[in-house]
Protein backbone atom coordinates (compact mmCIF):
# COMPACT_ATOMS: atom_id res chain seq x y z
CA UNK A 1 0.00 0.00 0.00
CA UNK A 2 2.64 2.48 0.49
CA UNK A 3 4.61 1.85 -2.25
CA UNK A 4 1.53 2.45 -4.42
CA UNK A 5 1.06 5.89 -2.31
CA UNK A 6 4.31 6.59 -3.17
CA UNK A 7 4.02 5.36 -7.09
CA UNK A 8 1.36 8.02 -7.08
CA UNK A 9 2.79 10.90 -5.18
CA UNK A 10 5.87 10.32 -7.36
CA UNK A 11 3.70 10.51 -10.79
CA UNK A 12 1.49 13.07 -9.92
CA UNK A 13 4.63 15.75 -8.43
CA UNK A 14 6.14 14.46 -12.26
CA UNK A 15 2.69 15.77 -13.83
CA UNK A 16 2.93 19.07 -11.99
CA UNK A 17 6.32 19.76 -12.78
CA UNK A 18 6.10 18.71 -16.69
CA UNK A 19 2.70 21.08 -16.69
CA UNK A 20 4.34 23.99 -14.91
CA UNK A 21 7.35 23.50 -16.98
CA UNK A 22 4.97 23.50 -20.36
CA UNK A 23 3.16 26.79 -18.93
CA UNK A 24 6.65 28.22 -18.25
CA UNK A 25 8.24 27.63 -21.89
CA UNK A 26 4.42 28.78 -23.46
CA UNK A 27 4.80 32.31 -21.66
CA UNK A 28 7.69 32.96 -21.51
CA UNK A 29 9.78 31.03 -24.36
CA UNK A 30 7.54 30.64 -26.93
CA UNK A 31 5.13 33.61 -26.45
CA UNK A 32 6.79 35.64 -29.30
CA UNK A 33 6.77 33.26 -31.80
CA UNK A 34 2.89 31.95 -30.50
CA UNK A 35 1.62 35.83 -30.48
CA UNK A 36 3.37 36.57 -33.69
CA UNK A 37 1.80 33.63 -35.40
CA UNK A 38 -0.86 34.85 -37.94
CA UNK A 39 -3.39 31.78 -37.63
CA UNK A 40 -3.71 32.46 -34.06
CA UNK A 41 -5.87 35.72 -34.38
CA UNK A 42 -7.88 34.98 -31.52
CA UNK A 43 -4.81 35.17 -29.32
CA UNK A 44 -3.65 38.70 -30.82
CA UNK A 45 -7.63 40.07 -30.44
CA UNK A 46 -7.20 38.96 -26.65
CA UNK A 47 -3.99 40.63 -26.30
CA UNK A 48 -4.32 43.87 -28.18
CA UNK A 49 -7.53 44.51 -26.13
CA UNK A 50 -6.31 42.76 -22.94
CA UNK A 51 -6.42 45.45 -19.78
CA UNK A 52 -3.00 47.43 -19.70
CA UNK A 53 -2.19 49.44 -16.34
CA UNK A 54 -2.74 53.08 -15.74
CA UNK A 55 -0.32 55.45 -16.69
CA UNK A 56 -1.07 58.29 -13.27
CA UNK A 57 -0.25 61.55 -12.58
CA UNK A 58 -0.57 62.54 -8.89
CA UNK A 59 -2.70 60.00 -8.12
CA UNK A 60 -5.17 60.40 -11.30
CA UNK A 61 -4.72 58.32 -14.54
CA UNK A 62 -4.00 60.13 -17.52
CA UNK A 63 -4.03 57.18 -19.39
CA UNK A 64 -6.27 53.84 -18.53
CA UNK A 65 -8.11 50.65 -19.84
CA UNK A 66 -12.22 50.57 -19.45
CA UNK A 67 -14.41 47.64 -20.48
CA UNK A 68 -15.36 48.34 -24.07
CA UNK A 69 -18.74 47.84 -25.75
CA UNK A 70 -19.48 46.87 -29.44
CA UNK A 71 -16.04 45.89 -29.87
CA UNK A 72 -14.51 42.67 -30.62
CA UNK A 73 -11.67 43.40 -28.19
CA UNK A 74 -12.41 43.69 -24.45
CA UNK A 75 -10.80 46.74 -23.49
CA UNK A 76 -10.54 50.42 -24.63
CA UNK A 77 -7.30 52.61 -24.26
CA UNK A 78 -8.86 56.11 -22.73
CA UNK A 79 -6.54 59.07 -22.32
CA UNK A 80 -7.47 62.06 -20.24
CA UNK A 81 -6.32 65.61 -20.98
CA UNK A 82 -4.62 64.04 -24.13
CA UNK A 83 -3.26 67.29 -25.17
CA UNK A 84 -0.96 67.91 -22.38
CA UNK A 85 0.57 64.63 -22.08
CA UNK A 86 0.61 62.92 -25.71
CA UNK A 87 4.03 63.77 -26.25
CA UNK A 88 4.66 61.49 -22.75
CA UNK A 89 2.26 58.69 -22.82
CA UNK A 90 2.29 57.98 -26.97
CA UNK A 91 -0.88 56.27 -27.39
CA UNK A 92 -1.58 52.27 -27.89
CA UNK A 93 -3.29 51.32 -30.95
CA UNK A 94 -5.04 48.42 -31.51
CA UNK A 95 -4.66 49.00 -35.57
CA UNK A 96 -1.00 49.18 -35.44
CA UNK A 97 0.79 46.15 -35.83
CA UNK A 98 3.17 47.19 -32.88
CA UNK A 99 0.31 48.33 -30.44
CA UNK A 100 2.19 50.36 -28.31
CA UNK A 101 3.42 53.56 -30.32
CA UNK A 102 6.27 56.20 -28.73
CA UNK A 103 5.98 57.22 -25.30
CA UNK A 104 5.57 55.68 -22.04
CA UNK A 105 3.33 53.16 -23.58
CA UNK A 106 6.26 51.94 -25.78
CA UNK A 107 8.87 52.44 -23.42
CA UNK A 108 6.91 50.24 -20.26
CA UNK A 109 4.94 48.34 -22.78
CA UNK A 110 6.27 45.00 -20.97
CA UNK A 111 5.05 46.59 -17.37
CA UNK A 112 1.63 47.95 -18.92
CA UNK A 113 0.88 45.00 -20.88
CA UNK A 114 1.85 42.40 -18.01
CA UNK A 115 3.99 40.64 -19.49
CA UNK A 116 7.60 42.08 -17.53
CA UNK A 117 9.80 39.55 -15.83
CA UNK A 118 8.71 40.80 -12.22
CA UNK A 119 5.07 39.65 -13.03
CA UNK A 120 6.29 36.04 -14.35
CA UNK A 121 4.45 34.69 -11.11
CA UNK A 122 0.60 37.21 -11.80
CA UNK A 123 0.86 35.36 -15.34
CA UNK A 124 0.87 31.78 -14.09
CA UNK A 125 -1.61 32.79 -11.80
CA UNK A 126 -4.23 34.17 -13.86
CA UNK A 127 -3.30 31.37 -16.14
CA UNK A 128 -4.76 29.06 -12.97
CA UNK A 129 -6.94 30.80 -11.95
CA UNK A 130 -8.76 32.10 -14.94
CA UNK A 131 -8.63 35.69 -13.62
CA UNK A 132 -8.08 38.32 -15.96
CA UNK A 133 -4.43 39.55 -16.01
CA UNK A 134 -4.05 43.28 -15.09
CA UNK A 135 -0.91 45.31 -16.35
CA UNK A 136 1.30 47.39 -13.45
CA UNK A 137 0.30 51.13 -13.08
CA UNK A 138 2.94 53.54 -14.02
CA UNK A 139 3.66 56.69 -11.71
CA UNK A 140 5.11 59.85 -13.54
CA UNK A 141 6.90 62.66 -11.78
CA UNK A 142 5.03 64.81 -13.28
CA UNK A 143 3.08 67.66 -11.25
CA UNK A 144 -0.42 68.14 -12.72
CA UNK A 145 -0.62 72.10 -12.01
CA UNK A 146 3.18 72.82 -13.72
CA UNK A 147 2.03 70.79 -17.03
CA UNK A 148 -1.70 72.70 -17.05
CA UNK A 149 0.46 75.88 -17.11
CA UNK A 150 2.99 75.10 -19.62
CA UNK A 151 0.45 73.89 -22.04
CA UNK A 152 -1.32 77.15 -21.75
CA UNK A 153 1.54 79.07 -21.86
CA UNK A 154 2.60 78.41 -25.60
CA UNK A 155 0.72 80.31 -28.01
CA UNK A 156 -1.60 78.28 -30.59
CA UNK A 157 0.21 77.77 -33.73
CA UNK A 158 3.91 78.41 -32.35
CA UNK A 159 6.27 75.06 -32.20
CA UNK A 160 7.50 75.21 -28.69
CA UNK A 161 8.94 73.12 -25.82
CA UNK A 162 9.05 74.02 -21.80
CA UNK A 163 10.63 71.65 -19.25
CA UNK A 164 10.73 71.61 -15.58
CA UNK A 165 12.89 69.44 -13.73
CA UNK A 166 13.66 69.47 -10.03
CA UNK A 167 18.16 69.65 -10.45
CA UNK A 168 18.42 68.24 -7.26
CA UNK A 169 17.58 64.69 -7.91
CA UNK A 170 16.40 65.08 -11.60
CA UNK A 171 12.73 64.25 -11.28
CA UNK A 172 10.91 66.37 -14.53
CA UNK A 173 7.85 68.17 -13.16
CA UNK A 174 6.52 68.83 -16.33
CA UNK A 175 7.68 68.32 -19.96
CA UNK A 176 5.10 69.89 -22.74
CA UNK A 177 5.21 70.60 -26.56
CA UNK A 178 3.32 72.29 -29.49
CA UNK A 179 1.83 71.58 -31.03
CA UNK A 180 0.16 68.25 -29.90
CA UNK A 181 -3.00 66.03 -30.11
CA UNK A 182 -5.61 64.04 -29.05
CA UNK A 183 -4.05 60.39 -28.30
CA UNK A 184 -8.08 58.88 -28.50
CA UNK A 185 -8.20 59.62 -31.91
CA UNK A 186 -5.58 56.47 -32.45
CA UNK A 187 -6.48 54.33 -30.01
CA UNK A 188 -9.90 53.63 -31.76
CA UNK A 189 -10.90 49.49 -32.50
CA UNK A 190 -12.33 50.50 -35.86
CA UNK A 191 -8.95 50.46 -38.46
CA UNK A 192 -10.59 52.09 -40.83
CA UNK A 193 -11.45 55.14 -38.55
CA UNK A 194 -7.74 54.85 -36.81
CA UNK A 195 -6.59 55.29 -40.67
CA UNK A 196 -8.64 58.62 -41.45
CA UNK A 197 -7.63 60.31 -38.08
CA UNK A 198 -3.76 59.13 -38.22
CA UNK A 199 -3.82 60.74 -42.14
CA UNK A 200 -5.84 64.14 -40.74
CA UNK A 201 -3.01 64.67 -37.95
CA UNK A 202 -0.06 63.47 -40.29
CA UNK A 203 -1.40 66.25 -42.45
CA UNK A 204 -1.33 69.25 -39.69
CA UNK A 205 2.14 71.23 -39.96
CA UNK A 206 4.67 70.50 -37.51
CA UNK A 207 2.57 67.61 -36.18
CA UNK A 208 4.90 64.55 -34.75
CA UNK A 209 2.93 61.49 -33.64
CA UNK A 210 6.00 59.41 -33.26
CA UNK A 211 8.22 61.47 -31.75
CA UNK A 212 9.05 63.89 -28.42
CA UNK A 213 10.16 67.14 -29.69
CA UNK A 214 11.66 67.77 -25.70
CA UNK A 215 13.77 64.51 -26.00
CA UNK A 216 13.93 63.65 -29.82
CA UNK A 217 14.54 66.44 -31.94
CA UNK A 218 18.27 68.01 -31.62
CA UNK A 219 17.91 71.65 -33.17
CA UNK A 220 20.40 74.73 -33.16
CA UNK A 221 20.90 75.93 -29.42
CA UNK A 222 22.50 78.78 -30.39
CA UNK A 223 24.25 81.44 -27.80
CA UNK A 224 22.55 78.62 -25.19
CA UNK A 225 25.74 76.74 -26.05
CA UNK A 226 28.03 79.11 -24.67
CA UNK A 227 27.31 77.31 -21.20
CA UNK A 228 29.40 74.54 -23.11
CA UNK A 229 32.18 77.27 -24.10
CA UNK A 230 32.09 79.23 -21.05
CA UNK A 231 33.21 75.76 -19.45
CA UNK A 232 35.31 74.61 -21.60
CA UNK A 233 37.20 78.50 -21.31
CA UNK A 234 37.17 78.03 -17.57
CA UNK A 235 38.74 75.01 -16.96
CA UNK A 236 41.65 75.87 -19.45
CA UNK A 237 43.24 77.76 -17.12
CA UNK A 238 43.54 81.14 -19.42
CA UNK A 239 39.96 82.70 -18.63
CA UNK A 240 38.54 84.21 -15.23
CA UNK A 241 35.69 85.74 -15.15
CA UNK A 242 37.47 89.29 -14.87
CA UNK A 243 39.40 88.44 -17.71
CA UNK A 244 39.71 91.81 -20.26
CA UNK A 245 38.56 90.47 -23.96
CA UNK A 246 38.70 91.80 -27.00
CA UNK A 247 35.67 92.11 -28.87
CA UNK A 248 35.05 93.49 -31.88
CA UNK A 249 31.54 93.57 -33.66
CA UNK A 250 32.73 91.25 -36.68
CA UNK A 251 35.32 88.57 -36.75
CA UNK A 252 36.71 87.50 -40.09
CA UNK A 253 37.25 83.58 -40.43
CA UNK A 254 40.06 82.18 -41.13
CA UNK A 255 40.47 80.38 -44.98
CA UNK A 256 36.95 81.62 -45.58
CA UNK A 257 35.34 84.84 -46.81
CA UNK A 258 32.80 84.55 -44.00
CA UNK A 259 32.37 87.12 -40.92
CA UNK A 260 31.08 86.14 -37.81
CA UNK A 261 28.93 89.21 -36.55
CA UNK A 262 27.67 90.16 -32.84
CA UNK A 263 24.39 89.06 -31.69
CA UNK A 264 22.35 92.40 -33.24
CA UNK A 265 20.10 92.81 -30.41
CA UNK A 266 22.15 92.60 -27.26
CA UNK A 267 24.33 95.50 -26.25
CA UNK A 268 27.77 94.13 -27.77
CA UNK A 269 28.68 97.13 -29.74
CA UNK A 270 28.39 99.62 -26.50
CA UNK A 271 32.61 98.13 -25.43
CA UNK A 272 35.09 97.05 -27.93
CA UNK A 273 36.91 95.09 -25.23
CA UNK A 274 35.18 93.91 -21.85
CA UNK A 275 35.43 91.18 -19.07
CA UNK A 276 34.09 87.85 -19.86
CA UNK A 277 31.41 88.04 -17.60
CA UNK A 278 29.84 91.14 -19.18
CA UNK A 279 30.79 89.37 -22.52
CA UNK A 280 28.87 86.66 -21.53
CA UNK A 281 25.72 88.25 -19.86
CA UNK A 282 25.05 90.33 -23.67
CA UNK A 283 26.04 87.25 -25.58
CA UNK A 284 28.59 88.51 -27.41
CA UNK A 285 29.78 86.22 -30.43
CA UNK A 286 33.27 87.10 -31.23
CA UNK A 287 35.25 86.62 -28.01
CA UNK A 288 33.92 83.13 -27.47
CA UNK A 289 34.94 82.58 -31.22
CA UNK A 290 38.16 83.65 -31.09
CA UNK A 291 38.46 81.94 -27.83
CA UNK A 292 37.11 78.06 -29.26
CA UNK A 293 39.43 78.71 -31.92
CA UNK A 294 42.72 79.39 -29.62
CA UNK A 295 41.65 76.33 -27.47
CA UNK A 296 40.70 74.21 -30.12
CA UNK A 297 38.49 71.33 -30.92
CA UNK A 298 39.23 68.88 -28.43
CA UNK A 299 38.64 71.38 -25.81
CA UNK A 300 35.28 71.95 -26.48
CA UNK A 301 34.17 68.45 -27.58
CA UNK A 302 35.76 67.71 -24.17
CA UNK A 303 33.02 70.02 -22.28
CA UNK A 304 30.50 69.13 -24.67
CA UNK A 305 30.53 65.37 -23.98
CA UNK A 306 31.00 65.84 -20.04
CA UNK A 307 27.22 67.85 -20.06
CA UNK A 308 26.45 64.50 -22.02
CA UNK A 309 26.47 65.45 -25.96
CA UNK A 310 27.12 62.80 -28.39
CA UNK A 311 25.33 60.72 -25.90
CA UNK A 312 21.29 58.70 -26.01
CA UNK A 313 20.21 57.25 -22.69
CA UNK A 314 16.74 56.63 -21.38
CA UNK A 315 14.54 58.63 -19.25
CA UNK A 316 12.33 56.09 -19.54
CA UNK A 317 11.68 57.56 -22.94
CA UNK A 318 14.34 56.98 -25.32
CA UNK A 319 16.39 60.44 -25.78
CA UNK A 320 18.57 61.34 -28.87
CA UNK A 321 21.77 62.27 -28.63
CA UNK A 322 22.63 65.96 -28.60
CA UNK A 323 25.62 66.39 -31.04
CA UNK A 324 29.17 67.64 -31.33
CA UNK A 325 30.38 66.40 -34.07
CA UNK A 326 33.92 66.79 -35.90
CA UNK A 327 34.55 70.07 -37.56
CA UNK A 328 36.50 70.36 -40.77
CA UNK A 329 37.89 74.28 -40.00
CA UNK A 330 38.64 76.71 -37.39
CA UNK A 331 35.85 78.51 -39.14
CA UNK A 332 33.57 75.67 -38.25
CA UNK A 333 34.63 75.51 -34.77
CA UNK A 334 33.75 78.81 -34.61
CA UNK A 335 30.22 78.93 -35.01
CA UNK A 336 30.48 75.58 -33.51
CA UNK A 337 31.23 77.42 -30.00
CA UNK A 338 28.18 79.52 -30.49
CA UNK A 339 25.58 76.85 -31.15
CA UNK A 340 25.56 76.98 -34.93
CA UNK A 341 27.31 74.99 -37.61
CA UNK A 342 26.68 71.60 -37.34
CA UNK A 343 25.70 71.42 -33.16
CA UNK A 344 22.69 70.72 -31.89
CA UNK A 345 20.89 70.52 -29.07
CA UNK A 346 17.71 68.70 -27.40
CA UNK A 347 15.18 71.13 -25.08
CA UNK A 348 16.24 67.87 -22.66
CA UNK A 349 19.97 68.28 -23.29
CA UNK A 350 20.01 72.16 -22.16
CA UNK A 351 17.92 71.87 -19.45
CA UNK A 352 20.59 68.65 -18.31
CA UNK A 353 22.91 71.71 -18.90
CA UNK A 354 21.67 74.73 -16.95
CA UNK A 355 20.64 71.85 -13.88
CA UNK A 356 23.98 70.89 -13.80
CA UNK A 357 25.44 74.15 -12.90
CA UNK A 358 22.78 74.48 -10.14
CA UNK A 359 23.45 71.41 -8.29
CA UNK A 360 27.03 72.56 -8.45
CA UNK A 361 28.39 70.36 -11.44
CA UNK A 362 26.56 67.11 -10.33
CA UNK A 363 24.38 66.26 -13.49
CA UNK A 364 21.17 63.94 -12.16
CA UNK A 365 19.64 61.24 -14.39
CA UNK A 366 16.19 62.36 -15.62
CA UNK A 367 13.79 60.50 -14.75
CA UNK A 368 10.11 60.56 -15.47
CA UNK A 369 8.86 57.60 -13.27
CA UNK A 370 8.32 57.38 -9.88
CA UNK A 371 7.39 54.09 -9.34
CA UNK A 372 6.17 50.98 -11.15
CA UNK A 373 3.36 49.03 -9.16
CA UNK A 374 1.51 45.61 -10.00
CA UNK A 375 -2.10 44.59 -9.86
CA UNK A 376 -2.00 44.52 -6.03
CA UNK A 377 -0.03 47.69 -5.55
CA UNK A 378 2.97 45.95 -4.35
CA UNK A 379 6.08 48.06 -5.91
CA UNK A 380 7.94 46.53 -9.23
CA UNK A 381 10.08 49.27 -9.48
CA UNK A 382 10.81 52.59 -7.80
CA UNK A 383 14.11 54.59 -9.28
CA UNK A 384 16.80 56.04 -6.99
CA UNK A 385 18.01 59.04 -8.00
CA UNK A 386 21.43 58.80 -10.28
CA UNK A 387 24.03 61.08 -10.79
CA UNK A 388 24.75 61.40 -14.67
CA UNK A 389 27.99 62.34 -14.83
CA UNK A 390 30.01 64.90 -12.48
CA UNK A 391 30.37 67.57 -15.31
CA UNK A 392 32.46 70.48 -13.53
CA UNK A 393 33.68 70.79 -9.96
CA UNK A 394 32.03 73.20 -7.48
CA UNK A 395 33.67 75.94 -8.02
CA UNK A 396 33.30 76.60 -12.05
CA UNK A 397 29.70 75.87 -10.98
CA UNK A 398 29.89 78.70 -9.47
CA UNK A 399 31.33 80.94 -11.68
CA UNK A 400 29.43 79.75 -14.75
CA UNK A 401 26.16 80.99 -11.91
CA UNK A 402 27.52 83.99 -11.22
CA UNK A 403 27.58 84.74 -15.02
CA UNK A 404 24.09 83.39 -15.52
CA UNK A 405 23.24 85.72 -12.95
CA UNK A 406 24.50 88.69 -14.78
CA UNK A 407 22.89 87.64 -17.79
CA UNK A 408 19.33 88.29 -16.16
CA UNK A 409 19.92 91.40 -13.85
CA UNK A 410 22.27 92.90 -16.61
CA UNK A 411 22.04 91.32 -19.92
CA UNK A 412 19.94 89.48 -22.88
CA UNK A 413 17.88 87.24 -20.34
CA UNK A 414 16.47 90.37 -18.65
CA UNK A 415 13.13 89.10 -18.97
CA UNK A 416 13.39 85.91 -16.61
CA UNK A 417 14.18 88.98 -13.63
CA UNK A 418 12.41 88.25 -10.09
CA UNK A 419 11.42 90.51 -7.61
CA UNK A 420 10.88 86.89 -5.12
CA UNK A 421 14.35 85.15 -5.74
CA UNK A 422 17.59 85.19 -8.08
CA UNK A 423 17.84 84.11 -11.19
CA UNK A 424 20.53 82.46 -13.47
CA UNK A 425 20.04 81.71 -16.95
CA UNK A 426 21.30 81.76 -20.60
CA UNK A 427 19.83 82.93 -23.91
CA UNK A 428 20.32 81.65 -27.02
CA UNK A 429 19.20 82.88 -31.00
CA UNK A 430 19.87 80.58 -33.85
CA UNK A 431 19.64 81.52 -37.16
CA UNK A 432 17.85 78.75 -39.15
CA UNK A 433 18.75 79.75 -42.93
CA UNK A 434 15.42 78.88 -43.73
CA UNK A 435 14.39 82.97 -45.45
CA UNK A 436 13.02 82.97 -48.90
CA UNK A 437 11.57 85.56 -51.55
CA UNK A 438 8.00 85.15 -49.68
CA UNK A 439 9.43 85.30 -45.95
CA UNK A 440 11.97 86.23 -43.38
CA UNK A 441 14.28 83.68 -41.66
CA UNK A 442 13.28 82.50 -38.49
CA UNK A 443 15.00 81.20 -35.52
CA UNK A 444 14.95 79.05 -32.62
CA UNK A 445 14.70 81.16 -29.72
CA UNK A 446 16.06 79.51 -26.48
CA UNK A 447 16.50 80.24 -22.27
CA UNK A 448 17.69 77.48 -19.84
CA UNK A 449 18.71 78.52 -16.25
CA UNK A 450 17.64 77.51 -12.84
CA UNK A 451 16.53 79.46 -9.24
CA UNK A 452 17.02 80.06 -6.99
CA UNK A 453 20.82 80.87 -7.55
CA UNK A 454 21.59 81.22 -4.05
CA UNK A 455 20.08 77.92 -3.38
CA UNK A 456 19.25 76.20 -6.60
CA UNK A 457 16.04 73.95 -6.68
CA UNK A 458 14.32 73.85 -10.24
CA UNK A 459 15.93 73.87 -13.71
CA UNK A 460 13.92 75.28 -16.33
CA UNK A 461 14.06 75.51 -20.04
CA UNK A 462 12.00 77.13 -23.19
CA UNK A 463 12.32 76.79 -26.32
CA UNK A 464 10.39 77.68 -29.79
CA UNK A 465 11.53 76.73 -33.37
CA UNK A 466 11.28 79.06 -36.37
CA UNK A 467 9.41 82.19 -35.32
CA UNK A 468 10.99 85.41 -35.60
CA UNK A 469 13.21 86.96 -33.31
CA UNK A 470 11.27 89.67 -31.09
CA UNK A 471 8.41 87.37 -30.67
CA UNK A 472 10.70 84.31 -29.44
CA UNK A 473 12.21 86.32 -27.03
CA UNK A 474 9.82 88.20 -25.77
CA UNK A 475 8.04 84.53 -25.05
CA UNK A 476 11.32 82.83 -23.90
CA UNK A 477 12.02 84.81 -21.19
CA UNK A 478 8.37 85.47 -19.67
CA UNK A 479 7.46 81.89 -19.17
CA UNK A 480 10.75 80.49 -17.91
CA UNK A 481 9.77 83.13 -14.94
CA UNK A 482 6.40 81.96 -14.97
CA UNK A 483 6.93 78.92 -14.70
CA UNK A 484 9.83 79.39 -11.90
CA UNK A 485 7.53 80.63 -9.98
CA UNK A 486 4.82 78.78 -10.07
CA UNK A 487 7.40 76.13 -8.79
CA UNK A 488 9.24 77.56 -6.21
CA UNK A 489 7.27 78.31 -2.76
CA UNK A 490 7.17 81.67 -1.13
Amino acid sequence: MNRAIRHTWVVSVVMFLSLFVALSLIQVVFTDNLNSDGRNSRQIIADAGAPRGPITVDGAPIAESVPSENSQYDYQRVYHDPELYSSITGFFAVSEARGAQQGIESALNDYLSGQSDSQFFDRVTALFTGETLMGAQVELTLDPALQQQAYELIPEGQRGTIIVSDLRNGEIKAMVSEPSYNTNDLAVHSGTQFAENLENLENQEGMHLYYNDAVNRPIFPGSSFKLITGLAMLESGDYELDTELENPNELDLPQTERILPNFADGGCSQRAEAELTWIFAQSCNTPFAEAAMEMGEDALLESAEAYGWNQSFNIPLYVNPSQFPAVESDAELAYASIGQASVTATPLQMNMAAAAIGNGGTMMQPQLVDTIRGSDLQILSSPDPEVFNEVMDSSTAADLTEMMVATVEEGTAWRADSNRFQVAAKTGTAQRGDATETGPETYNTWITGFAPAEDPQYAVTVVYEGIDMGTGNDLAGSQMLTMLEAVIEE
